[in-house]
C-alpha cells in the first residue's frame, strides 16, 4: 500500500506542527515547501555576524497545557545550580535557576530559559510600566496636573463610557479614560495599522486584550504586591495575556524551536524543500489534486498529495486556485490587506538611557509611543537572552517599523534605512550616534494580515475554501488572522486530528482563537466540536494586538 502523502505550503509554525504531528500521530509524509531558504517563519532567528534577532520577540507561554508541553518536549527547562524559587506547571513543581550567565559553562544550548517579562513605555523621554502601574514613581512622572486630569478622565469614562463601543478609540477610553489614551495608547496604534484610531473596528479588542483595563492592571499589581508567594505558574492560565510577566525563551532565539522541528521532520522520512514559490493549485469536485511551484532558477516542480495544508497569504492562496474561483471570492481576496515590518538591528557599546540607578536597561521591549518619530517599538535582544549578541560587553536592539510593501520607507537602501534608525534613537534618547558598531536591516512583508476591506467579507473566502475536504488553512496568513504562534501550532494540531478522526467539519480550526479557553480534548471520530456562531458580514476595521 503506497504511503499517503500531505503537501505542506509554507514552514511557520503552523506548517512545521502539522508536519511533525503528521509524522508522529498518523505516518502520513509530509512535504513542506517554503519559499524563502529558513524554517519559523516569523518565529524565525536571524543571525548576522554571529548576534540573533528575533523577528517581533516571542515570548513562548500558553494558556494550553498540550502547547507548553509540546514545546517543553522540544526543549526542556534549563537547568544550573543557582535557583531563584519554584515553578509550578500542571499542579507539580520545579526548579527556576537564576539568570544565566554567558559565561556559565555548564549550561547547554538545546533549552528553554526562564524569563521575567519587563516591558514598558516611552513617553516624554520617559519610562512608564506597561501594563500601567499608577505607583508612586508614575504618578511623578506625569506630574500634578497631568495625573489630576488622567484621574477625572478616567472616572468620566466609567460613568459615562461611549456606547456602542464602535472603535478602538471607543475601547481603550472606556477603559482607560481619554487622557491616558491619548498619552500611552494613540500613537503606537496608529504607528502599527496606518489608520487613525477613530477608524479601527474595537472588535479587535475581544480578541486580543478583551480583559485589559486601568482597573485590571491595578488589581494585577497590587495582587503582586501583597502576596507572599508568587505566582509561578507558567501556564498563567487566569491572567490576562497582556500581564503575563514569566514566560519560556528559546536560549538562542525563538527559531530554534523551529529547527528542532525541521530537524526532527527530516530524520523520519518528510521533506522540506526552500526556495519554491507555489503559484498553481489543480483542482477537481471538492479535492485539491496538486500544487505547482517554482525555484529561483525558474525550474518548475509539480507535488501531487492525499491532504494539502495552506499557511501561505490567503491572497495568494486564491490566485494560485486559478480560474475556477468565483468572481465574488477572488473580489473579496483581492481586497484583504496586510501590515508589513522592517527590523533595523543595531550593535551598540551601550545605551544613553539608563535605569535610575545607571544600570543597563532591563526591558524586553520598549514601545515608543513619541509621536514624532517612526519608530514603534525597541527590543533589546541581551534581555531576552545573552546569547542573542556575540560580544558581552556589548548591546545588541532592534528597532521596529510598521509600513506597507507601497511605502517610501519599505523601497529605501538598508543604509538610509539604518541611518534613519539611528537618527530617531539619538532623537529621543536612547543613544549617541557614536557608540553605534554596526547594522543590520530584515523586512518582512505580510506579517500582519488586517483586519480591513475584504475581511468584512472574509466568510465568502472560509466558505469556498473550506469545501476542499482536503485543504487546510492553518496558521496566521493562513487564515488571515493575527494569531499569536500558540494559536498557529493549535490550528495544526487540529487539522491533523480532524484527518484522523475522518472528521469533515473544519469549524474546531476556525474556532481556535486568541484569548480564549481552550478544549484540551480530542473529539470523537464523525463528532465536531462546537464552534461559534460566524460572525456576520458587518464593517470591520483593523484587529489584531497594538499592544503585544
Amino acid at each position: 500500500m503506497n504511503q499517503r502523502t500531505a503537501i505542506i505550503i509554507g514552514a511557520g509554525p503552523a506548517g512545521l506542527t502539522a508536519g511533525i504531528e503528521l509524522i508522529r500521530r498518523s505516518g502520513i509524509k509530509p512535504i513542506l515547501l517554503e519559499v524563502g531558504h529558513s524554517v519559523g517563519g516569523l518565529s524565525r532567528t536571524v543571525v548576522y555576524k554571529g548576534n540573533r534577532m528575533d523577528i517581533g520577540g516571542h515570548r513562548f507561554f500558553s494558556k494550553s497545557d498540550r502547547v507548553m508541553q509540546w514545546w517543553l518536549d522540544i526543549l526542556p527547562i534549563e537547568s544550573g545550580s543557582r535557583e531563584e524559587g519554584r515553578l509550578r506547571y500542571q499542579g507539580q513543581e520545579r526548579e527556576i535557576p537564576s539568570s544565566p550567565s554567558p559565561a556559565d559553562p555548564q549550561v547547554q544550548d538545546q533549552v528553554m530559559l526562564v524569563r521575567r517579562r519587563k516591558s514598558r513605555i516611552y513617553f516624554l523621554h520617559r519610562f512608564f510600566d506597561y501594563p500601567l502601574r499608577l505607583t508612586a514613581g508614575t504618578l511623578a512622572s506625569l506630574g500634578f496636573l497631568r495625573t489630576i486630569r488622567c484621574g477625572v478622565s478616567y472616572l468620566w469614562a466609567s460613568l459615562w463610557p461611549r456606547c456602542p463601543e464602535r472603535t478602538l478609540e471607543d475601547f481603550f477610553i472606556n477603559r482607560f479614560g481619554r487622557q491616558l489614551y491619548l498619552m500611552f495608547y494613540k500613537s503606537y496604534s496608529e504607528k502599527v495599522w496606518g489608520v487613525p484610531c477613530d477608524q479601527i473596528s474595537a472588535d479587535w479588542g475581544a480578541q486580543r486584550i478583551k480583559g485589559l483595563s486601568l482597573k485590571s492592571a491595578l488589581t494585577h499589581y497590587l495582587k503582586s504586591l501583597f502576596s507572599r508567594s508568587p505566582d509561578r505558574d507558567i501556564g498563567q492560565k487566569g491572567t490576562e495575556t497582556s500581564l503575563i510577566e514569566t514566560f519560556l525563551y528559546p536560549k538562542l532565539g525563538p527559531g530554534q524551536v523551529w529547527e528542532q522541528v525541521a530537524s526532527q521532520i527530516l530524520k523520519s522520512g518528510g521533506e522540506i524543500h526552500f526556495g519554491v514559490r507555489v503559484d498553481r493549485i489543480s483542482t477537481q469536485t471538492n479535492r485539491v489534486l496538486s500544487v505547482e511551484g517554482v525555484n529561483e532558477a525558474n525550474q518548475r516542480f509539480a507535488y501531487r498529495g492525499d491532504y494539502f495544508f495552506s499557511t501561505m497569504p490567503v491572497r495568494d492562496l486564491i490566485r494560485a486556485l486559478g480560474s475556477k474561483v468565483p468572481h465574488e471570492v477572488k473580489e473579496v481576496s483581492e481586497d484583504l490587506h496586510y501590515r508589513d515590518f522592517i527590523v533595523v538591528g543595531l550593535l551598540v557599546k551601550g545605551l544613553a538611557a539608563s535605569e535610575k540607578d545607571g544600570a543597563p536597561l532591563k526591558d524586553n521591549w520598549i514601545y515608543i509611543q513619541e509621536p514624532g518619530v517612526q519608530v514603534g517599538r525597541l527590543q533589546i535582544f541581551n534581555n531576552w537572552s545573552p546569547w542573542l549578541v556575540s560580544h558581552p560587553d556589548r548591546t545588541w536592539i532592534g528597532l521596529e517599523y510598521f509600513c506597507n510593501e507601497t511605502d517610501p520607507i519599505w523601497k529605501i537602501s538598508d543604509e538610509a534605512m539604518a541611518g534613519l534608525a539611528i537618527k530617531e534613537a539619538v532623537r529621543i534618547g536612547i543613544l549617541r550616534a557614536d557608540d553605534v558598531e554596526d547594522s543590520h536591516v530584515v523586512r518582512v512583508p505580510k506579517s500582519y494580515p488586517a483586519y480591513i476591506g475584504g475581511y468584512s467579507r472574509f466568510e465568502t473566502i472560509r466558505n469556498y475554501t473550506d469545501n476542499f475536504a482536503n485543504l487546510f488553512l492553518v496558521g496566521r496568513n493562513g487564515m488571515h488572522r493575527y494569531n499569536n504562534q500558540d494559536h498557529s501550532i493549535l490550528t495544526a494540531m487540529t487539522a491533523v486530528e480532524n484527518i484522523m478522526n475522518e472528521m469533515a467539519s473544519k469549524d474546531n480550526i476556525w474556532a481556535i482563537n486568541t484569548e480564549m479557553e481552550y478544549q484540551e480534548e480530542v473529539p470523537r471520530r464523525g463528532t465536531s466540536r462546537e464552534a461559534p456562531k460566524r460572525r456576520s458580514s458587518r464593517k470591520v476595521a483593523v484587529a489584531g494586538s497594538t499592544i503585544e
